[in-house]
């Protein structure tokens, strides 16, 4: 019994002097319960809403600030002319367009009906599902309350127009995600793993000392990645338009220049992760563990960020799957050119340049 109490504590010795594993042990699952608990939620909240209310009057004002009550909807733009209603999708200032129709007023007095056109981005068509139900229940109570305010039976007939996906299939939404997802994992894990397998077994030794310089090694790792990863892109593409049915709206050529940044980052990402890891293990629990929850949760590929407390939405921000399935859904779904994906572009640059220069000074060039 005193010899098996001793291997115990010798078990817990080695957990203990390995910090990684106790973090991984005791750090994953707090991470796991508040990412998932924070991020799960079928709610679509701070939804941003634009109107354009070409009459202007007491009615239609009641409406709106009823609109901006709801605590899921924020009226966040006043639109002046109905031109801009593609301006503000295009733009990504605004998830869904209230428009009144001409005559408000005068049509309720005249008729006792009257039209509210509700215009929403259904490129993730459960969300934009959720926010119609939202608009449609304000528009019921505030029918209810304008007829009782005002004596006479009032109608508002909703009529609903869902852009770049009418048909509301989920494909439009799931093919992005899933982009982001398998080229994330497939580069940065494999990459992680394929330089750390030669510290296992000794042979980085020897690639070491050879006359080739470093980045030669890093770079004769990677390239056979890039290129399955182009493979996989061009098959995802294929089975996505002939199989699936989603369309690409825009530019192939710029779909694939910025996948090609994406699969840049996500092996800049894996080099990192060898650099910090020394074994196989190690890695694979890293760059599996590590990215597919935030990748999957935090991205924006099943739950709306705009949905998640304030804090996941900055921990978001440093994901770049969540900048590439943007980027993907401008090009791809709504057909925008590059002058809407800057921002996008820029993100990836940086990111792709800070993680380079990041593994490359801890790349150390002898074995300790």
């Amino acid at each position: 019994m005193k010899q098996f109490l001793s291997f115990i504590r010798k078990e817990f010795y080695h957990i203990f002097r390995d910090r990684r594993t106790v973090l991984i042990l005791l750090g994953m699952p707090i991470v796991q319960i508040i990412i998932f608990g924070f991020a799960i939620t079928t709610e679509v909240r701070n939804v941003r809403v634009a109107v354009f209310d070409p009459s202007k009057d007491e009615i239609t004002q009641k409406i709106t600030d009823k609109i901006d009550a709801n605590e899921y909807l924020n009226v966040t733009n006043r639109l002046e002319h109905y031109s801009d209603i593609e301006s503000v999708f295009r733009k990504g200032e605004a998830d869904i367009v209230i428009v009144y129709s001409d005559f408000f007023s005068e049509r309720y007095r005249h008729t006792g009906e009257a039209s509210v056109q509700i215009i929403a981005d259904a490129t993730d068509p459960n969300t934009a599902t959720t926010i119609v139900g939202y608009v449609t229940n304000v528009l019921a109570l505030a029918q209810q309350d304008i007829s009782g305010q005002y004596k006479t039976p009032f109608s508002i007939t909703p009529v609903v127009k869902l852009l770049y996906n009418p048909g509301m299939k989920g494909a439009y939404n799931f093919v992005p995600g899933v982009m982001g997802l398998i080229l994330m994992l497939i580069c940065a894990m494999m990459t992680s793993i394929s330089i750390v397998r030669e510290k296992e077994t000794g042979t980085m030794e020897v690639l070491l000392v050879s006359p080739v310089k470093p980045i030669y090694i890093i770079l004769a790792k990677a390239i056979p990645y890039l290129t399955l990863s182009c493979v996989n892109l061009t098959t995802i593409l294929l089975l996505s338009v002939y199989v699936l049915g989603v369309p690409i709206l825009g530019s192939l050529t710029l779909l694939f220049m910025v996948s090609l940044l994406f699969i840049l980052v996500s092996l800049s990402l894996g080099l990192l992760i060898s650099t910090i890891t020394d074994t196989q293990v190690a890695a694979m629990l890293v760059s599996g563990m590590g990215m597919i929850m935030p990748v999957m949760l935090l991205s924006g590929i099943i739950y709306p960020i705009e949905s998640m407390p304030v804090i996941l939405q900055w921990i978001s921000n440093i994901i770049p799957a969540k900048w590439y399935i943007l980027a993907v859904k401008k090009i791809m779904i709504e057909g925008l050119g590059i002058s809407f994906v800057l921002k996008e572009i820029g993100i990836l640059i940086l990111m792709c340049f800070t993680l380079l220069v990041i593994s490359l000074k801890k790349f150390n060039n002898r074995l300790e």
